[in-house]
């Protein structure tokens, strides 16, 4: 063991700096079957020891959450950097919420590699996925745990880089290439700020661990030691990086085009990888006190997402994009109860739609198995073919709307409760965003599954017991997800919901229902002949032409000045050099007809200059 730890903590504890080393492992140990090294067997055997190694993980972690609840709560820290004032370790945080993420880690980690196998069961790189799906792990586990800000930075920059590998997996589609590149430059933005943030936070409070940095914002809030200036840029760089990781406007366009990636990834990133991001928003809370420029920023961001986000998906034809602007609309809420210092709300949210968004991408990932069609308007009639699929559908769906008792009414129902005295805009966002998501799941629901066969759906069978098993064992998860809520929340738990609340949640998750299932549905007239009504179709479906504003505005703009400093380089800088460089060889060819190959003249040359040069700092010094 490469650190000293107290003999009289448990082994479970000890070794607890294992369990994001575990997914790692399961990256290296895939490599012989990724590169091809060996062939014989296939690539099952690098699929099973990455399985193998997450279910260790899930084990370990079940074990220090035992120990934990039974002890309390549990610090581990190792020097690993130090020098003058910069002191970094590495820190792990065994409290019973980051040791409950990093369950929900490794379980939708162990239940999205089952279902890979079916889903993937003829891909030929299979190998090389879940090497890259045990880096995902790894990488966030890492950030579920982590105690110190630096240590979450690096491991968000392994998420980044995994989400551009996994994005771009099927490398040899031009699509999935720009799709994979979007995504890694769009985080890259947000990353960048991070960063600024973490290095201005290194110089003034020393430390980077995340109680030390909780005791410096308290120092620095009753002192005034730094500017307004100051500390609304470390706000801004602070929040700049969860945006780009929860997919939040202006920053949530690489989530849409991630879709492209294979759908067992699409399932962890909607579920537990925007999690992550808003996880370690969660950690720097205290930090983004000082700022109200930024607790502003993060309403307004969060606000515009999820508002937008639930509008554009209603539009939306594509099956998997139809859901993941549901999951940048449900995020954005979660930002709101961050700005607004509702902590426990966040989580609860973040557990609920987490779990049912997962379960509902399965249920997407089994119809595009069977179909291979993403196209709403071309699929229909599934219902009675795929009953697995369909009560996966209808659980998650009741899962992520508030429908009692399952987890999303607790945490609707608590957040307008707690909004409603001080926020009343805010409560009526929620309660705005829950109606269209009801409104949207009900009308892919009705398209998808109850509307008559088409060609594509004429025979489509139940896909096989590797997708059903897993897809049917989360749906047992997101039934009993208010019993795992209850045990989350310190504070009184999920019960007391005002009645006031509970009719607003249930009213608005009617409406949309309601709504969802009259709206009328008609492939050949998907778009109206109305022209103000197809105009507002095409906006919503289009993301409010997000993307032709950023080629218009800064797209452009950056093409335009690079385009600028090339012709500077070649004309002005390349020029000159051309120049001295014609300059240099005319002098040498005037000056090779003076060399006359005498000794005496060189030297007398050089007296000369040397009296010439001595001369002229004489009269300059006079």
């Amino acid at each position: 063991m490469p650190f000293p730890l107290p003999e009289a903590l448990p082994l479970s504890i000890q070794t607890a700096w294992l369990i994001p080393l575990y997914g790692f492992s399961g990256m290296l140990l895939s490599l012989p079957w990724a590169t091809g090294w060996i062939k014989r067997e296939g690539p099952r055997p690098a699929a099973y020891l990455n399985l193998l190694l997450s279910v260790v993980a899930l084990v370990h972690g079940s074990l220090v959450i035992q120990e934990v609840l039974r002890t309390g709560t549990r610090h581990l820290e190792w020097p690993w950097f130090q020098i003058a004032d910069l002191n970094l370790r590495i820190g792990f945080d065994l409290s019973f919420t980051n040791l409950a993420a990093l369950e929900m880690v490794t379980t939708m980690s162990v239940i999205c590699q089952v279902f890979a196998l079916g889903y993937m069961d003829k891909e030929w790189s299979l190998a090389r996925f879940y090497a890259l799906v045990g880096f995902f792990e790894g990488a966030m586990a890492g950030v579920v745990l982590s105690s110190n800000l630096f240590m979450s930075y690096f491991l968000l920059e392994m998420l980044t880089l995994s989400t551009y590998l996994l994005v771009g997996f099927w490398y040899a589609q031009p699509l999935v290439v720009t799709a994979a590149r979007d995504a890694f430059l769009t985080k890259r933005v947000g990353d960048i700020l991070l960063l600024m943030a973490v290095v201005a936070l290194s110089a003034w409070a020393g430390s980077l661990e995340f109680t030390d940095l909780y005791a410096w914002a308290a120092r620095t809030q009753a002192t005034g030691a730094l500017s307004p200036l100051a500390v609304n840029l470390l706000g801004l760089g602070l929040i700049a990086g969860p945006i780009g990781k929860c997919a939040q406007f202006p920053m949530h366009l690489w989530l849409d085009e991630a879709m492209e990636g294979p759908n067992p990834a699409s399932i962890l990133r909607n579920s537990v990888v925007v999690t992550c991001g808003a996880l370690v928003l969660i950690k720097v809370m205290p930090l983004l006190s000082l700022s109200p420029l930024a607790l502003d920023g993060l309403l307004v961001v969060g606000t515009i997402s999820a508002v937008g986000g639930a509008l554009v998906a209603i539009a939306q034809i594509d099956l998997k994009r139809a859901f993941s602007y549901g999951t940048s609309s449900i995020l954005g809420l979660v930002f709101i109860a961050i700005a607004l210092q509702q902590p426990i709300v966040a989580l609860l949210l973040l557990l609920a739609h987490g779990l049912a968004k997962a379960l509902l991408f399965m249920s997407v990932g089994c119809v595009i198995s069977t179909t291979n069609c993403q196209d709403i308007t071309e699929l229909g009639g599934l219902g009675s073919r795929m009953p697995a699929t369909t009560g996966a559908y209808l659980v998650a769906a009741a899962g992520l709307t508030g429908i009692l008792p399952l987890g999303s009414f607790w945490s609707y129902g608590l957040m307008v409760d707690r909004l409603m005295p001080q926020a009343p805009f805010f409560a009526a966002v929620v309660l705005l965003v829950h109606g269209l998501t009801a409104f949207n799941l009900v009308r892919v629901f009705r398209q998808v599954f109850l509307d008559v066969p088409h060609a594509k759906t004429k025979r489509t069978p139940e896909v096989n017991w590797l997708m059903a098993f897993p897809m049917v064992s989360l749906m047992v998860i997101v039934v009993l997800t208010p019993l795992i809520m209850a045990r989350l929340d310190p504070s009184p738990g999920v019960v007391p919901v005002s009645i006031t609340s509970t009719l607003l949640v249930v009213t608005t998750g009617l409406v949309g229902l309601v709504s969802g299932a009259l709206v009328r549905l008609d492939r050949f007239w998907s778009r109206s002949m109305l022209r103000p009504v197809r105009t507002l179709q095409d906006l919503l479906a289009f993301d409010f032409y997000t993307d032709r504003i950023y080629r218009a505005t800064i797209v452009s703009w950056v093409s335009g000045l690079a385009q600028l400093t090339n012709t500077f380089d070649r004309v002005v800088v390349n020029g000159l050099v051309r120049r001295v460089g014609s300059l240099s060889l005319a002098s040498a060819e005037g000056l090779k007809l003076g060399v006359s190959g005498q000794l005496q003249s060189y030297v007398l040359t050089v007296l000369v200059a040397i009296v010439l040069l001595f001369g002229s700092l004489t009269w300059l010094k006079g």
